[in-house]
């Protein structure tokens, strides 16, 4: 972590302005340049003091296998953090706040329904671990993530999953976890962004796939 740090500082001054440059240190210069300039805003955007990134939109589509529903009711134990049913053509919020407990962030997704109230995922993205950056979905869960730039989008994967469980912090053996998770932000254009997320498991293929639109509600 502290070979992030120090390369974050050894940034120049036009990458300073931006604000906050701990995703850009986990990232190559030339990865960095290749995303659109939105993107390298949006992944720079300095939230201390109270700030919240707002951005909504619409789910236009989740789709399940059978097994990828089970998964999504399964986790329902460990507060939810996949969406639960097959959501398409409703809003969505999603909200990025400072977690002041560990320096991270926190990311909330409301997903609307037809009927009854929203489904609302909460994880917090923290600067730590084997790779520098990790997803914690809660009751000692998370996921270490790696971090990637395909055809000018940002990519986040699975690297594995972590139990944390009486001080101690305990590798999820393969055959325990869902699959490969992976989240793509792309560029759309227009000050619009897609996010996709897809959870893979090497036996029984695509668990969930999610496709989403969202703008940034205030700039």
């Amino acid at each position: 972590m502290r070979d992030l740090a120090l390369k974050a500082r050894e940034r120049s001054p036009d990458d300073h302005a931006l604000g906050d440059l701990r995703f850009r240190a986990l990232m190559s210069d030339a990865d960095w340049a290749a995303l659109p300039l939105p993107i390298r805003r949006r992944f720079s955007k300095r939230l201390a003091g109270g700030r919240t990134a707002v951005y909504t939109g619409e789910v236009l589509e989740t789709r399940m296998s059978r097994a990828g529903w089970w998964l999504a009711q399964a986790v329902r134990l460990i507060g939810a953090p996949l969406p639960r049913a097959r959501y398409a053509k409703v809003p969505s919020v999603v909200t990025v706040t400072e977690d002041m407990a560990t320096g991270g962030q926190i990311w909330t997704r409301l997903y609307a329904r037809r009927n009854g109230f929203p489904q609302v995922i909460h994880s917090s993205k923290r600067f730590a671990g084997p790779t520098g950056l990790e997803e914690y979905v809660g009751y000692g869960v998370g996921m270490a993530l790696t971090v990637h730039v395909e055809s000018s989008a940002l990519v986040f994967r699975s690297r594995h999953y972590f139990l944390q469980l009486l001080g101690r912090r305990f590798t999820l053996p393969r055959w325990l976890t869902p699959g490969a998770l992976a989240v793509t932000h792309t560029e759309l254009g227009d000050g619009k962004f897609s996010f996709t997320l897809e959870v893979v498991h090497p036996r029984f293929g695509m668990l969930i796939h999610q496709g989403a639109v969202f703008r940034e509600a205030d700039p």
